[in-house]
Order: structure tokens, then sequence, then C-alpha cells
């Protein structure tokens, strides 16, 4: 995700719109139906974990059961994007807190936890308190603190990933970063290493200055060239139920002047699908954004999975 949240203004996505939201912490456990109980005390208004390197992130749980869906948001984005919604009727409304969330949502099925990467910002404008890091990152250091999360928070067992952009590209390496816990993921308009072969050598280079002028003190930078080789030298694309949902409203990244970069995103969207044998929806309804303009969609393709790898155990 090229954009960024920075300074007084947070912003998520909606429709190609950079619109302000609101911080929100998760509240109250839900229940989960035919669910056992959580095999962690990870707080349900979040906490910050200490992890081995000493370091702490931000983590907040919710609900009971397995497999355990883990929320990963996109370039500077917290925890709290995944607990707002837009207004269907108003989308140029800033999202707010809503049990329509995927987080609320997920949590009534099974357990649903959601961090705030180093150097993330909340939707109130605050910068996370995980501990900052040096910019920028990559994809297999974005692996390698999840890794450190769960085992420091006492998160175990299996898995369903559900990745943002950026989030999706850290999604999709750690599922194929052996020891496999993953055992389903969902990419909601994730970036990918396809992006570098459908975008034009003009744009990718455009994209990367982009980023790199975007840059801020202690702000969260992804490194996508670097994260490339990390890719290309990643384990095989694992077979797991995967479902890939795709913007269908036109937004850029940002790539000026030239055409539009639009037609590349769905071109590498579709190889994405393609390579994880996933199921493709396209018809989503929504910018970027997804998980916050339509956060029912998103949560009803995080349920199928969770339902799919129930049945599977």
């Amino acid at each position: 995700m090229a954009e960024r949240r920075s300074g007084a203004l947070a912003a998520v996505v909606l429709g190609g719109l950079l619109l302000s939201g609101l911080g929100v912490l998760a509240g109250c456990t839900g229940a989960a139906p035919n669910a056992a109980p959580s095999a962690s005390p990870a707080a349900d208004a979040g906490e910050l974990v200490t992890i081995d390197d000493g370091r702490q992130l931000f983590l907040s749980c919710r609900g009971t059961g397995k497999p355990t869906v883990l929320l990963i948001s996109g370039t500077g984005g917290a925890a709290d994007e995944w607990m707002v919604a837009g207004d269907p009727a108003d989308p140029s409304a800033p999202p707010t807190p809503s049990a329509r969330s995927v987080f609320d949502t997920v949590a009534m099925t099974t357990r649903v936890c959601a961090y705030d990467r180093p150097g993330t910002t909340l939707l109130d404008g605050a910068m996370s308190p995980s501990t900052e890091v040096a910019q920028p990152t990559t994809a297999l250091t974005g692996v390698a603190d999840l890794q450190r999360l769960l085992d420091a928070s006492g998160e175990e067992g299996s898995l369903v990933l559900v990745g943002a952009s950026w989030g999706g590209e850290i999604a999709q390496l750690f599922a194929r970063t052996p020891p496999q816990s993953v055992a389903g993921l969902v990419l909601v308009d994730s970036a990918s290493e396809y992006l570098h072969d459908t975008l034009s050598p003009a744009q990718w280079d455009g994209w990367m200055s982009v980023i790199a002028a975007a840059a801020t003190p202690g702000a969260e930078s992804p490194d996508y060239e670097g994260s490339l080789a990390q890719l290309a030298d990643a384990a095989a694309v694992p077979a797991l139920p995967t479902t890939v949902l795709t913007s269908d409203q036109p937004w850029d990244l940002q790539v000026t002047p030239g055409a539009s970069t639009w037609p590349a995103w769905l071109a590498a969207q579709g190889e994405l699908a393609a390579a994880w044998h996933a199921t493709h929806v396209a018809d989503t309804r929504s910018g970027h954004g997804i998980h916050v303009q339509q956060p029912e969609l998103v949560a009803a393709a995080v349920i199928a999975i969770v339902d799919q790898v129930r049945a599977q155990e």
C-alpha cells in the first residue's frame, strides 16, 4: 500500500479516497459456538507483548476456538483498522468502531488476533506503542516478528492468516516459511511479487520512488525490492484453502505522470490467485480498503476458510 498514515491524520483507503479514521481498542470476549476454550490468556483489550529480543509488540485478541485468525494490516496500519467499518450509505464518511467490523464478526466464530507492527499508526493519528525499529523493513522481517510475537504470547496452534496489501505479502511469506503453522489464507487486495512483472519498469521505479519519498522517521516503510529476493528463495507455495479478494473500484499507486497502475494491479491479482490455486473474488464493490469498506464480505470469506480448516481436522 503506497499511502501513509502520519502526523495528526490517520487514514485508510476507501474507494480510492483517503479518509480520516478513529482509533479503537478491542473490547470484551465473544463466544464461539461449539468451540474449545482459548489456550492463551492474551488480553481482550490488547497488551504489549515482550518478544525475545526485548522489544514489545501490541497484540489484541478476542473470542475462542480454533483455528486462530490472525489479521495483518497494510503499510502503516495498526490493529485498529480491522475494528472499524465504513458507512455503506456514505463512502466519504470516516470509518467508525462497529460490530460489522472484520474483528468483531470473526470473534463470534473463533479466536481472532490483530497486532501492530513497528512504526504503524493508530486511526486517531497516534503512533503505535510497538517498539520502533530501523526502516525500511522487509517481508521477512515481518515474518520473523510475527513468529516471535506468537511464541511470546502463547498463541499456539493452526492459523488462518488474513493479510491486506503489504500485510498480504507478509502473510504469503509466513505461509511459505517452515515449520508450517498456517492452515488457511485470505489475501485482501494483497501486494505480491507479481507486481514487479505486471507494472512497467517505469511504473515500478516510480512506485519505489513514491515509497522512498513518503518515508518519515520511525514510520513503517516497506522494502518491496528487498522482499522480492526473499519470496524467490522461499519454499514452494503450500496447498492451503485460500481466497483472494480484489478491489473492483479503480485506484492508483500514486505513480505520476503516466498510465494508470490499475490494469497492472488487476493482472497481478490474477497471477496471485492462480499461484495459490485460490478462490478469486473480484466482485467486491470496493477500492483498496476492502476490509473497511466491505467488512461483511471479508469476514464471510474468513469464516468460510475457518470452516474448511475445521472440516479437514
